[in-house]
């Protein structure tokens, strides 16, 4: 908002990369239609964006359900909360599940350090209660009942822990989702045609190998289904992915770069698999936090997810996955809850992606043959 100096009159600024940012996840990532019940949910610090999808939601026809938080009333809860106040469960949730078709979260942290002195047994106990809902809407999606895009907005948190200025990061933000063409919606049907040749060639593949400083892990994916994600699920985007036979992950993989897990930073984390399972976990810094990840339930130690990050307008570590996953010339795994629609089993209350930088000596053998090298494919 701006105020001139002659009077009272107040102009207010919107960026049109938020304007455009709003169609694409209404029309692109969404696909909202008349009558379909949208929920958009975020804190109030994500407001400019908020409205200018509820406005394109209104003009789609959609019945929309605004959700404001903020992550206050959830610090409270874990750091004051009794055991069963962690595991309570809003019992409308597993209806909204059920009911709800189109679903917009944005998340804007102001402090993205909140949770850092929460232990992290408390969280495991609040991750575990949200578990059955976690499934039941994977479950969903993955039949095209429910269907979900996750995105952030700009904030001060976000742009100190990427080390920017926030309108450094706004523009890489901004950028990283295309929205400086013309029509962003169809620069994203582009990467979707592009990235769909990389996923047919994966689905008639069996195995994989990578390779790459301090890590040398394989697994298979025979009968597991690939797919393209290009804004549809998360945004921006940049990937395509699938589940691992949950047995099948087998080899060491590092993860030189700092991470956050629930506002904890985990360092140079190391893991070790057999038979699927993690059997080794080692972190420079946030050992406990590693160790209350995996040990979060039964699943959290096998692999949910493997990917390559395909976004090659991404080319640095930020410290948030949502970025860091879509680089492109990485690797990334997720520890826990696998996607039904990919053939996976994996069940628990964890999903985390880990990344691993492919882009300065990686190689990756599938089915034996070298076709991915220092960051991208050869095919």
């Amino acid at each position: 908002m701006f105020r001139n100096n002659i009077g009272s009159v107040y102009f207010i600024m919107t960026d049109i990369r938020v304007q455009k940012l709003a169609q694409v996840l209404v029309h692109h990532s969404l696909g909202v239609q008349p009558g379909n019940i949208l929920r958009i949910r975020g804190s109030i610090a994500a407001l400019p964006l908020l409205q200018a999808a509820y406005s394109e939601a209104i003009k789609a026809g959609a019945l929309i359900i605004v959700r404001l938080d903020h992550d206050s009333f959830q610090e409270m809860l874990l750091r004051d909360g009794t055991p069963e106040q962690l595991a309570f469960v809003n019992p409308l949730l597993m209806q909204e599940i059920e009911t709800i078709e189109t679903w917009l979260d944005v998340q804007a942290e102001t402090n993205t350090r909140q949770f850092s002195a929460i232990d992290p047994e408390r969280m495991s106990l609040y991750a575990k209660a949200l578990g059955p809902a976690q499934e039941l809407f994977q479950q969903r999606a993955s039949t095209g009942a429910n269907r979900a895009v996750y995105t952030i907005y700009p904030t001060e948190a976000y742009a100190q822990e990427a080390g920017m200025s926030l309108r450094e990061y706004e523009d890489f933000v901004f950028d990283a989702g295309l929205l400086f063409e013309d029509d962003p919606v169809a620069a994203w049907t582009r990467v979707e045609q592009e990235q769909q040749r990389y996923v047919d060639f994966l689905n008639r593949r069996k195995h994989v190998r990578i390779v790459a400083e301090d890590t040398d892990l394989e697994y298979r994916c025979a009968g597991r289904s690939w797919i393209n994600g290009a804004g549809k699920i998360n945004f921006p985007d940049g990937e395509v992915f699938t589940s691992p036979i949950e047995d099948s992950v087998h080899g060491t993989i590092r993860f030189p770069y700092a991470f956050l897990y629930e506002g904890h930073e985990i360092m140079d984390a190391r893991l070790v698999f057999e038979d699927g399972r993690v059997v080794a976990a080692t972190a420079t810094k946030g050992q406990a936090v590693l160790d209350a990840m995996i040990n979060l339930d039964a699943g959290a130690r096998y692999v949910g997810e493997v990917a390559f990050g395909l976004n090659y307008g991404i080319q640095r570590f930020t410290g948030n996955p949502l970025f860091d996953e879509k680089i492109g010339g990485t690797m990334h795994l997720a520890l826990g809850l696998s996607y039904p629609e990919t053939g996976g089993k994996n069940i628990s209350a964890l999903h985390y992606d880990l990344v691993c930088d492919l882009r300065k000596g990686g190689e990756v053998y599938i089915d034996g043959e070298s076709c991915y090298k220092d960051g991208r494919f050869r095919i």
